[in-house]
């Protein structure tokens, strides 16, 4: 009886133990898909575009933007994670009501950084009217904790002269804190040395790229080289982005250079994460693919991470993967590599085709003249099953199997978006694992535009298909 009074004693003190010294998950190597939205713990959409991220203890916390139906602002939310990949929604931080001026405003790109000395967490962004952008304003907000509500300090123009639009921050090793932002109409960018406290300039220190037409700048340092990423101004369409390296931060600052594709992957720089863990630190782009690129709001924009690596010390390269897999703990950054594949009909030479390269979920795919296009391009993501799904290029968005259609959605677990091949000679018979029916070219037809649906397999030309790449 004693013997066994001190086994559930032991038990008991070992529980309590466990429950005494638990804390947040710990986190683990995890696989995020790319260029999709993204939802926090309770399913709803996550919405920190244009945003940055700060860790405070073992949390990551990222800030961005939330706006309204017409583009104006709604909060600055706040969420956290401790592995980058799950993310709890925290607080609207800073909204409609914290001010006066921002009752109709546009507030854009919010950084959050923590000030040592006084405690505070400091947040900047860009200021407009909320109709047009001839205020060009940096913003400044406070708060004593980091998911707490912001007070606002007011917005400014830099020394009552330059104007500030895009902007980012960035707290030297030293404990200095800077903001650069876009000036002169966007053709200058401006790196400002701030006050003790975060909350006022103290200085402009460099203006390196007069002229040079940039936006969307993410500041980082790695090793002894500090690392500028912009992109160029195109509105919400994306563009080439370049970098450039110094050794100071007053320079003298390299030319840029390209980095990614000509696009960036369809893509803007948001930040630049330094993801440090027990095996090192790695470097993670977080850019936005705007919503209103492809005829929608900020609300509908998708998320586009991924991993940079650096060849030598002053250059840096991105490539583009279709998820990437994160270990925070570790500090380690890889992406999936994948072959993309066109799927041409037999009976008519076409591609299986996304209309007008749509990235809406819902679109029916029909057969066009293949022209390499990200719209007619798909991975075909093994499963390890035995199915695969066809993951598209250009829309990061899944085939999916209809009563009536075959169209793309937000890739899931639903088996009508998990396909077998059966080869048929050298064409091959892609089949529907919920309906174990062919993809098919609706009638045979050879035209343009004809659907893709799925029929009863029949081993005819317009259920043959071929992978060119």
């Amino acid at each position: 009886m004693r013997r066994a009074y001190a086994v559930l004693l032991a038990l008991c003190l070992a529980l309590a133990g466990a429950l005494v010294t638990a804390g947040p998950a710990q986190a683990a190597a995890l696989t995020i898909p790319n260029g999709v939205q993204f939802t926090d713990s309770s399913g709803s959409a996550l919405h920190a575009h244009g945003g940055g991220v700060i860790k405070v203890g073992s949390y990551y916390y990222w800030f961005g933007e939330n706006r309204n139906a017409d583009n104006t602002f709604r909060y600055v939310s706040a969420y956290r994670s401790t592995d980058l990949k799950n993310w709890e929604f925290r607080n609207n931080v800073l909204t409609q009501s914290s001010a006066a001026e921002l009752g109709t405003a546009y507030i854009e790109r919010p950084k959050v950084m923590y000030n040592a000395s006084t405690g505070k967490f400091v947040m900047w962004m860009h200021k407009e009217n909320g109709t047009d952008y001839s205020e060009a304003r940096a913003a400044v907000a406070v708060s004593d904790t980091v998911d707490g509500n912001y007070t606002y300090q007011g917005s400014f123009r830099p020394f009552d002269t330059y104007m500030s639009r895009d902007i980012t921050t960035f707290v030297d090793t030293d404990g200095t804190g800077y903001m650069v932002s876009a000036a002169n109409e966007n053709y200058d960018l401006h790196i400002y040395k701030l006050n003790p406290s975060y909350t006022g300039i103290d200085s402009l220190v460099a203006n390196p790229w007069a002229g040079g037409h940039r936006e969307a700048p993410a500041l980082f340092k790695r090793g002894g080289v500090y690392f500028m990423l912009t992109s160029g101004a195109t509105g919400w369409s994306a563009n080439q982005q370049k970098y450039a390296t110094a050794t100071s931060l007053a320079g003298p600052w390299t030319s840029m250079a390209n980095v990614g594709d000509s696009a960036t992957y369809n893509s803007q720089t948001a930040y630049v994460l330094p993801v440090q863990g027990t095996s090192g630190t790695s470097y993670l782009y977080m850019g936005d693919r705007w919503g209103n690129s492809f005829g929608g709001t900020v609300s509908d924009s998708r998320y586009v991470w991924l991993p940079l690596t650096f060849p030598t010390s002053t250059t840096m390269s991105m490539s583009w993967y279709p998820e990437v897999t994160v270990d925070a703990a570790a500090g380690t950054i890889s992406g999936t590599s994948a072959t993309y594949n066109t799927l041409i009909a037999r009976n008519s030479s076409k591609c299986a085709d996304v209309p007008d390269q749509s990235l809406w979920q819902g679109i029916a795919i029909s057969q066009y003249t293949c022209n390499s296009g990200g719209n007619q391009k798909w991975w075909f993501k093994d499963l390890g099953t035995g199915y695969y799904q066809l993951v598209g290029r250009g829309s990061s968005l899944c085939l999916q199997e209809n009563a009536a259609t075959v169209t793309q959605e937000n890739c899931g677990s639903a088996t009508t978006q998990q396909w077998s091949l059966t080869a048929s000679g050298s064409y091959w018979l892609i089949k529907a694992r919920a309906t174990g029916e062919c993809l098919d070219v609706n009638g045979a037809s050879t035209a343009n535009s004809a659907a893709v649906i799925t029929y009863t397999c029949n081993g005819a030309t317009n259920q043959q298909w071929t992978r060119g790449t």
